[in-house]
């Protein structure tokens, strides 16, 4: 109704349309937000309760907002937000550095994104053993992940960055993005397949898996060459915004070859990020200390981002809670991807907290949205590979293990210095 009327104020033209949903989006996104940091918890998270309340106003008889969930010009700008998200999490680390962080870490990885997903994919075929195989699949994919930025906090706030655990954690959390958005673009591709008709044998999986993992591997590598030699030319140009408008040019072109390929274009704009290093751009900016890209791309990222993040709040339905069944499979789904991330600790050698290990690598945040916002919107001929119980499931599930890392990694920290004391004491 709101909507309507402000498309009504400015004629055939969409752009009230537009505006009001902008303002109300940002408006309840940043109030959520600053209420969310208040009590110690990541912005993200008060972006997300914000969606679900606004979004299930008409519970109470107020309809006025009905229409942002399904608005498509919302959904262009939540759908820009989440590729410079992802391209963010990329510039988080470098090439480099994931080649540092140890054997360890990989295991640490490779484990908690085969143990999740498994316990997923089963969770599923007990629950909803009438959804198709792709569902329980997907189900198991969206548990893949682990939040890098949620975990880094998380340490940070206790102290605790530069300790042996906190540095597997967040090199495991990495690689963890990346394995995961290989499963991403697998699931994906399988699921396209067969939604033209075509036979998915273990050779098309083992084809896709290829092309997903050799799209991520070839980016990288014609991202290392291609972004010294853009940025060498940008030095060319006069103006301003120089080494921010390259840098987009650069994530939108992998992200756009990764759609091309048949990929998410997430995928390229995470392997845009993880390419791109200052030695890349440190000539371009006037005051190369002062800017660096992940600098300059804060206020974009913080007007688009947001509204990824209230819209997948938007798109909950809470009147499906007074259902039984879903209160079951949001718990199960919390409970196994509470669990699959404990195996992470068999990965790691003596000395080191296994149990850290393991809550560290709890939290799913964006990533985890992503899946679901995915499997709600891909189709197998006709209908979505996720119901609106699974979504609605899998965000009560992402707001669940980010609510209950902080105090389990300060509960585990505490303990292992407990024990620390107490063997120098003895």
């Amino acid at each position: 109704m709101l909507l309507a009327l402000a498309t009504a104020a400015v004629g055939e033209s969409p752009i009230g349309q537009v505006l009001i949903a902008l303002a109300v989006v940002l408006a309840s996104g940043k109030l959520g937000g600053d209420l969310a940091i208040r009590l110690n918890q990541p912005a993200v998270l008060g972006e997300l309760v914000a969606g679900i309340l606004v979004g299930n106003l008409g519970l109470l008889g107020f309809h006025a907002l009905e229409g942002l969930k399904t608005d498509p010009y919302l959904g262009i700008f939540a759908e820009i937000g989440v590729v410079l998200l992802l391209f963010e999490v990329g510039l988080a680390s470098t090439v480099h550095e994931m080649a540092k962080v140890g054997v360890s870490a990989s295991i640490v990885a490779v484990l908690g994104v085969i143990a999740p997903m498994l316990l997923g994919w089963g969770v599923g075929a007990v629950l909803l053993p009438h959804a198709s195989v792709y569902t329980h699949v997907f189900l198991g994919a969206a548990l893949t992940a682990t939040s890098v930025g949620i975990t880094a906090r998380v340490f940070r706030d206790l102290r605790a960055s530069d300790s042996a655990e906190a540095r597997i954690v967040l090199g495991a959390a990495v690689i963890d993005d990346v394995l995961g958005l290989v499963v991403l673009a697998a699931v994906g591709g399988i699921i396209a397949t067969a939604d033209k008709g075509q036979s998915v044998s273990l050779g098309a999986i083992g084809f896709i898996v290829f092309k997903a993992a050799g799209f991520l591997v070839g980016a990288i590598l014609v991202g290392g060459l291609l972004s010294p030699r853009l940025f060498r030319a940008t030095l060319r140009l006069k103006g301003t915004g120089l080494l921010l408008s390259t840098a987009l040019v650069l994530c939108f072109l992998f992200g756009f070859a990764a759609l091309s390929v048949g990929l998410a274009p997430i995928v390229g704009a995470f392997a845009a990020g993880l390419v791109l290093e200052p030695v890349h751009y440190q000539n371009v900016s006037p005051e190369p200390r002062e800017h660096t890209v992940e600098e300059l791309l804060a206020p974009v990222t913080s007007f688009l981002v947001p509204i990824f993040f209230v819209l997948m709040g938007l798109r909950v339905d809470m009147s499906i809670f007074a259902h039984g069944n879903i209160l079951i499979l949001s718990g199960a789904l919390t409970f196994v991807a509470i669990l699959g991330k404990q195996v992470c600790g068999l990965g790691v050698g003596k000395g080191i907290n296994r149990m850290t290990i393991g809550l560290g690598m709890i939290p799913r945040g964006e990533v985890g949205l992503i899946f679901a916002n995915m499997g709600l919107t891909i189709t197998v001929k006709g209908e979505p590979v996720f119901s609106q119980e699974c979504f609605s499931a899998i965000v009560i599930m992402v707001i669940l293990t980010t609510l209950v890392t902080p105090p389990a990694l300060r509960w585990s920290l505490a303990r292992s210095r407990k024990t620390t004391r107490r063997a120098m004491a003895a």
